[in-house]
């Protein structure tokens, strides 16, 4: 019995969090991130995979969170992000989904 509502609880938190994906995917596809980043293959900008690799271990997510606000060069290599305002993706969003590349 025990395992059984193990098994429900589990399967319950993954529906409730599939939404939460699509909302973050359809964030970074509205604010433009897709047009130079992808989640397992580097376009103009590194992978999410890549992105994930570097900082594993690290609790970075309110430096990238300010690095996509700003923009940068040089983490990844020599072409540059370019900043990107809350017009674009707000903070909620935002945090999500660096939290959610962090995790890739």
């Amino acid at each position: 019995m025990k395992s059984l509502l193990m098994g429900s609880a589990a399967a319950v938190a993954a529906l409730l969090s599939a939404p939460a994906f699509a909302d973050v995917d359809a964030s970074l596809n509205k604010a433009g991130c897709m047009a130079c980043h992808a989640k397992d293959k580097k376009v103009v900008g590194p992978s999410f995979k890549d992105i994930a690799a570097k900082y594993k271990g690290q609790d970075v997510t309110a430096q990238l969170m300010d690095k996509v606000r700003k923009g940068g060069a040089g983490s990844f290599g020599p072409i540059p992000m370019s900043p990107n305002g809350p017009d674009k993706i707000g903070d909620t969003e935002l945090k999500a989904a660096v939290e959610q590349i962090l995790k890739s």
